[in-house]
């Protein structure tokens, strides 16, 4: 799905004066934050503990390790082991070098105890949103604008785009998951890098903020690093040129990437990496989950097939500055996540994907 057209969406700088504020600090180290970075690394929340390590995990959960900060009760109708949970995931472009919080990623998820699967739709970051209620803009552009007027408003950014993707995918949300760069990089790097087939020659510099991407076209491991370059690629600017991508290409590659790091999870070496990954990238992810519901999550989808994690990446056409999402796509994504939910999606697989509590 490489595209060699040079006529590729400009990295946004919607926002840009408005997210010079550093990251936010928790208070409590949050383990299971890194838990679900694996699942965009994040969806791997719903396979990540598999085999002998989810009792690891639990034990972690329940020892207070695992805290998300939110001591929240959850009342049983709506535990994740009997009520279908729905994410809305989003990875920025966040580094010390430029302060910046574009939404990279966006991706939202619903998780069915049931039919014990996942659907995962992902979304252009140059999308052009038109929602009543909200000025016309980018997608990726939201989070940043959100942040600088959270004081203003009185309310978290997080909460707004948790708000504003309920509606534009005609679904609710329950909970949001925001990851940086550096949550990723993290990632792969504690599970040893991952195994990817690197589709072509990728060249691309930015002294700005220390981007020197220079890949080279075939199978190899990545470092958490090379994997960060591999999904942001867009264009070359070196001599001479490297074939350029677009979102839709960068949506692919994050998928792959996932798929890679679930692969790496399911060996021993990904099992023995568990504690260096979940201590790993602490500062670099925001949830709202509840300590509760996240053991609830563990104990439900511990053992899910990474078969019944289903990716929908919507795509659409480029007209500078946006992508225009094709609708026929974005219905089809909508209703999927609805079938998700009314757990009409795709059964549990059979090879020790029945749900289980550690």
């Amino acid at each position: 799905m490489s595209s060699s057209n040079s006529n590729l969406p400009p990295r946004s700088q919607s926002g840009s004066k408005q997210n010079k504020q550093p990251p936010k600090k928790k208070k409590k180290k949050s383990g299971f934050k890194t838990f679900l970075k694996l699942v965009l690394i994040v969806i791997i929340l719903a396979v990540l503990a598999v085999g002998g390590y989810a009792g690891y995990l639990y034990y972690k959960a329940e020892h207070g390790i695992l805290n998300t900060g939110n001591n929240n009760p959850v009342p049983p109708e709506k535990s994740a082991k009997v009520k279908p949970v729905t994410m809305l995931l989003l990875g920025t472009d966040y580094r010390p070098q430029t302060g910046t919080h574009l939404t990279d990623v966006i991706m939202v998820t619903a998780f069915n105890p049931d039919t014990q699967s996942v659907t995962v739709v992902s979304l252009p970051r140059d999308t052009k949103i038109e929602l009543k209620g909200y000025k016309s803009n980018k997608a990726n552009a939201y989070y940043p604008i959100f942040l600088s007027e959270e004081k203003k408003t009185g309310k978290k950014a997080e909460d707004e785009m948790k708000t504003m993707l309920s509606k534009y995918m005609d679904i609710p949300i329950d909970y949001v998951t925001v990851i940086n760069f550096q949550a990723f990089r993290d990632a792969v790097d504690a599970l040893g890098g991952v195994d990817v087939n690197v589709d072509m020659n990728m060249c691309y510099k930015d002294t700005a903020d220390g981007t020197d991407i220079n890949l080279k076209k075939g199978q190899q491991t990545l470092n958490g690093n090379d994997a960060l370059d591999y999904v942001r690629y867009r264009k070359s600017n070196c001599h001479p040129k490297t074939q350029a991508s677009d979102d839709f290409d960068r949506n692919r590659r994050q998928n792959e990437v996932l798929h890679a790091m679930i692969d790496k999870m399911q060996t021993f070496k990904g099992v023995t990496s568990l504690g260096g990954v979940l201590d790993a990238m602490n500062k670099n992810m925001q949830t709202d989950i509840e300590n509760e519901q996240m053991k609830n999550m563990i104990a439900t989808y511990w053992k899910i097939n990474k078969e019944n994690v289903k990716f929908m990446p919507v795509t659409g056409t480029w007209k500078s500055p946006y992508v225009y999402v094709d609708n026929a796509e974005l219905d089809k994504a909508k209703q999927a996540l609805k079938d998700e939910i009314a757990g009409k999606g795709q059964p549990a697989a059979t090879d020790g994907a029945a749900q289980a509590n550690p």
